[in-house]
Order: C-alpha cells, then structure tokens, then sequence
C-alpha cells in the first residue's frame, strides 16, 4: 500500500479538490476485524458449505441443495430465514451458526464452512486505519480478559487456539488460564496484526490513515464531441470506466514519521468500519474543574502509576454500570485505590449485563456486581445506586442526588443530595462513533436521522442482507455501526457486503476480463 500511495503522487488530479487521485473498487475506511474480514473476502477467498451437517436440518437442508456454489453467491435472504440469535442482524446470525454451530449451547462444533481462493475474483480495495490493523484492540488493556470466549474472536481460515498456542505471553499463565478459553486483549490485538500478515493482505492496508473526508462526487457525463459539436457522454474524471452514476471521494492523511501526507481516493463503493468507541459520552453537568475529570481508565493508570493516586487518596468515582465501569473498579482495587461507584440504575435491575453472563466464566464481574449489591459496602468500595452526579464542585466535591421516594401517604418525595469528596471522576457511561468525515456527523445516514448515530440506540440504517445505506448508494457500514459489537458477529456484514459487490459485478460483467 505504501508503494501505491508514493505512486499516487505522479497522478494529475482530475478533481479540483484533491490531487494525486487514487482509483479503486472499495475503500474501508477502520481497520478492525469488519475490515480485516471484508478485505479477506475482497481478496477473492469464498465460503462454501464442507461435509460437516449443520445441527440446524431446515438450515442443513437449505445449504446441501447448491453444495457446490459459493455462500457468497446465494440467496442470504432465503439462507438466514428463521435463524435466531443474540444478534438482530440476520446475515450476522447465519455467519455465526455456519463458523460455530450450536454455540450459544455451549458447543464447540466444527465449522461447516471451508474456505476457497479465487485469484480472478479480488475486488481492488483500500482499507483505511489510524493505527495498526486490529483497530481499537491495540488501544484497550492488554492484561484484560475478553468478554468473550477465544475461538469466537477469530476470523476464517486461521484458528484463534491454535495461534495462540505459539504466540501467548508466557506473563499469562498459559493456555488453560483460570478463565477458561477467554481470551487476553493483547492476544488478539497480535492476532489480527498477524491475521493480516498470514493471509497476505498487507498490501490493502494503509496504517497510520485518518480521513478527513467522504463525499459523493457529482460526475458530470456531459462533453462535447469535438467532430460533430454535440453533447455526448464522456467523464468529468476524463476515464470511459468511471462514468458511473455513483462516485464517492475518500480524503485524508498519512502520518509519515513526524509528517502528514495527504491522500486522496475515488471509488463507487465506501464502507464504514469504524466502531463506536471513538467519542466517550460526557456528563451534562457543571464542572468547576475539567482536570479532575478522566473518561479513560488509561489515565487513572497513568495517575497511580505516577504516585499521585494510593490507598490513602480519597476515593475515585467511577460512573457508570457496563462491563468498562467494572473494569475499572477491579483495577482501582487491585491497586488499592479507594473507589465510590454512582450508577443511575437499580443494582438489581435485570437489564444490567452482570445478570446474563454465567458465574463460572466470569467471576471477576459476578464479584463487582455482589459489591455494586451490597448495601453495607466493602473495604475501599461504597456503591451509590439509583444515584445520578448533579455538580462537579471546586475542591474535588461531588454532588450527588438520590433517588425518589415515595411515602406512606403516596406523595413523591425528591432524592436527597450529598456531596462526595474525590480525587478523580471516571466517567464511564458508553461512547459514540467519530462520523466527522460525513456531513452532519453521519446523522442523515442513521435509523432516526434527528439524532446522532448510536450503536444501541440508533444505528446506521442499512439494507439487512446487503449492509448498503438505505440512504445513500454505495456506501455501506458493519459492526457496531449497524449494532453488532462483539466479534462473534461481525463476519455478517463483510459477507452481505461482498456478496452485493459480486453479485452486481458479475451481472454487469465486470468480472469477465478476469476469468
């Protein structure tokens, strides 16, 4: 890819607002594993049903009546009909059955997909990403366990258990750690890194890319014939291929050493892979003093680590009642640090994710939510539940309101307020995706197109078999844009994404000069 971008600088540019213009087929724009998984496929490696039966017969029955035709070129409508699952994304859910069958069981079936490399059928890419591929895995905290098992965080046609019989840190424990076959965080970021490597991807990606901007380019077909003096269709971009109705351009820069080179691509299909852990979503309250506010445990990390936090600091609150708010509470009381813990929600609520995990595999967090639980406290841990932050005061003190009563006589009576002395807030309480290289930060494209784009709440509006924006031609979005954030499901998207583009490649023929 490095060589393509130094290549791309003795291009004239044909639009005005960029130079040294790229063309290809795609350009991915996260470097994750949606975007690792899509330039696999991309790459022309195709799945088709094995000889393993799938435990599901309709589903069986439905794969064994074209066995020899790829998953790619079927029906994935007709395929994923009836499949249920923990992911609302029904291409999700027939990706997931087909790598691991009966996995929500509790089974570790083989596969019922083989996987076969079709040279002729690479669709040119660029995968675009701020750091190295894995994405936002490099950024979170090697030392911590996944949420989910090992094998479910691998992509095709490289076993995650067997890799990791090579590759894990000896610093770990082993294979077999105290928590079954979950996985440490800075495995799989190596993982995908080597992912990348092995299957001999490296050429599609771009590390080091940040982009800037995406548009729609408005291709202007009308130049006039210089014989007859009439109008005829020609192309603003002056190439015959890429007079197309659709058009979109990629911008950005490439950090070079301690410089930033621009770049600039034009392709007919753009694909956001970007995740939703860029923007932390900020409390919208008064703060007197920003700098006692952190909204990545990374800095209360960095703090202890500098001794300016100890077990005889006051206490750092912790907002927030989601796997990230735990993590940081197992941290701060691993290294002794006091902690006050305010979250909005009843600690029996049954929403709370704590309630669906299994005990046996997750302790750590079964331990967190009995302390969120407890009324009395523990040593260096108080729990406000049903508690909401009213003001972040100067002197580090924290106002608090409880929650509303009800008494005897049926009148409702306002929570009382407290103030809490702290060192630090942790602000932990989810985050948003960073859509800024979109006009209006992406909204327009979301389900709800008032509000910004959320990964729970209001998703990318897609097609749910091909993952194209119902609202804009050409551009399609995986993962968590669309609402599914664990690994185990975002092979669906790359796979209604690649299934699209072959199959509307091979209806328009452009796929004949390869073959």
């Amino acid at each position: 890819m490095k060589d393509r971008m130094e290549e791309a600088q003795d291009v004239s540019g044909r639009q005005g607002t960029c130079t040294g213009v790229l063309h290809t087929d795609v350009v991915i724009i996260g470097n994750g594993p949606s975007g690792i998984c899509l330039s696999y496929l991309l790459s022309g490696n195709w799945p088709y049903v094995n000889n393993h039966p799938h435990p599901n017969s309709i589903l069986e029955r439905k794969l064994r009546e074209n066995p020899e035709t790829s998953i790619l070129q079927q029906d994935l409508q007709y395929l994923s009909e009836g499949l249920e699952g923990r992911s609302n994304n029904p291409v999700a859910l027939l990706m997931d059955t087909l790598c691991h069958p009966n996995a929500d069981l509790g089974m570790d079936e083989p596969s019922c997909l083989q996987w076969n490399h079709h040279p002729a059928r690479n669709i040119p890419h660029a995968v675009l990403g701020r750091g190295l591929p894995g994405g936002a895995w490099h950024n979170m905290d090697g030392s911590m366990l996944t949420l989910s098992l090992g094998n479910w965080m691998e992509l095709p046609q490289m076993d995650f258990r067997q890799w990791a019989q090579h590759h894990r840190r000896s610093a770990h424990g082993g294979v077999n750690c105290a928590r079954q076959d979950r996985a440490y965080v800075s495995d799989v970021a190596q993982y995908y890194s080597d992912y990348v490597r092995h299957m001999g991807l490296e050429r599609n990606f771009l590390p080091g890319s940040t982009v800037t901007s995406v548009r729609r380019l408005v291709v202007d077909c009308a130049f006039i014939n210089q014989e007859s003096g009439e109008q005829e269709a020609s192309c603003q971009l002056h190439r015959p291929e890429c007079c197309r109705t659709n058009m979109w351009e990629v911008q950005g820069v490439l950090q070079v050493g301690d410089a930033q080179q621009p770049f600039c691509y034009h392709a007919p299909h753009v694909v956001m892979a970007t995740g939703t852990t860029d923007i932390p979503n900020r409390l919208d309250v008064k703060v007197a003093d920003q700098n006692i506010v952190a909204h990545d445990l990374r800095e209360i990390e960095k703090a202890i680590a500098n001794k300016e936090l100890d077990e005889h600091s006051d206490p750092v609150m912790v907002v927030g009642a989601g796997l990230t708010a735990a993590d940081a509470v197992l941290c701060l009381r691993s290294c002794k640090v006091p902690v006050v813990h305010v979250f909005r929600r009843d600690a029996k609520d049954p929403g709370l994710i704590f309630r669906t995990l299994p005990d046996g595999l997750y302790p750590e967090y079964h331990k967190v939510y009995q302390m969120m639980k407890s009324k009395d406290g523990y040593p260096g841990y108080k729990s406000y539940p049903k508690h909401e932050i009213l003001e972040i005061r100067a002197g580090r003190k924290c106002v608090l309101k409880g929650p509303v009563r009800r008494c005897l006589i049926g009148r409702i009576i306002e929570g009382s307020e407290k103030v809490v002395q702290v060192s630090k807030v942790l602000v932990l309480i989810g985050a948003r995706p960073n859509l800024s290289f979109l006009g209006n930060n992406g909204m327009d494209l979301a389900v709800d197109s008032t509000k910004p784009v959320s990964c729970k709440k209001n998703p990318v509006d897609v097609d749910p078999y091909t993952f194209e924006s119902a609202k804009a031609r050409g551009l399609y979005a995986v993962g968590p844009l669309v609402g599914d954030n664990f690994v185990r499901f975002v092979k669906g998207g790359p796979l209604g994404i690649a299934s699209h583009l072959v199959k509307t490649m091979t209806d328009t023929n452009n796929f004949s000069n390869r073959l």
